[in-house]
């Protein structure tokens, strides 16, 4: 695949054979971000797991300290005093069943599920839809849960999920290329603590194998992992 010239151009400031400390790689990453528009960072990170066992699947949440710079709109499934919670709490949608119905008819506007212990038997019915995108609610991730009021205060401040996937790697964002670059550097850092403090029992040598971050158009910035 021919790359285009603003990506070739980024490409030419990074040295591909070298392990970047996170804030040169920050600094790199805002300089190689050239599209128009306010690209988004991601960190992508190989763990040595096999995914394919139980034990030592890696997943969790964390709340970056900056956002993400995103704005995310939140669907809670709830009823009675919950819902009236959720929407006080600034749940952009809020029900139930006909949730459910509405979902199975192909909607999908909203980025993040929230539901209350009680509805996870209505929103079961949903599983082979919102698993493959991500968007189950799940305990281990705060998205089940009583106090419906916390769980979207942390979301709305920028509150990422993390998961291993089939290849064993995690692929999550860290905010924008137009964020101060000391924001972005405490975000990523908070972000791989927490990856690392995920680290299964079960995980048998290296466990951070590698670490890459990049903007959406722009190449990736290999890290030090060890700097963490």
């Amino acid at each position: 695949m021919k790359q285009g010239k603003k990506y070739q151009d980024s490409a030419k400031l990074i040295d591909r054979n070298k392990l970047y400390d996170p804030e040169e790689a920050v600094e790199l990453v805002k300089q190689t971000a050239k599209a128009k528009f306010d690209e988004t960072v991601e960190l992508s990170v190989r763990l040595g797991v096999d995914p394919r066992h139980a034990d030592q699947q890696v997943r969790g949440a964390v709340v970056l300290p900056h956002g993400t710079g995103k704005t995310v709109r939140v669907l809670v499934f709830a009823k009675g005093d919950k819902a009236t919670e959720a929407e006080n709490a600034g749940a952009d949608y809020v029900g139930a069943e006909e949730m459910v119905a509405k979902i199975q008819g192909g909607w999908f506007d909203f980025d993040v599920c929230v539901a209350t212990p009680d509805m996870m038997g209505v929103v079961g019915r949903l599983g082979r839809v919102l698993g493959p995108k991500g968007l189950m609610p799940n305990p281990k991730s705060g998205t089940v849960t009583m106090d419906v009021t916390k769980a979207l205060n942390e979301i709305k401040a920028g509150k990422v999920e993390y998961r291993v996937d089939k290849t064993s790697i995690v692929h999550v964002p860290v905010g924008k290329a137009s964020f101060e670059a000391d924001k972005l550097t405490a975000n990523l850092r908070t972000l791989m603590e927490a990856i690392i403090k995920a680290r299964p029992s079960t995980a048998k040598g290296v466990y951070i194998r590698s670490a890459v971050i990049s903007s959406t158009m722009g190449p990736g910035i290999k890290l030090n992992s060890l700097k963490f």
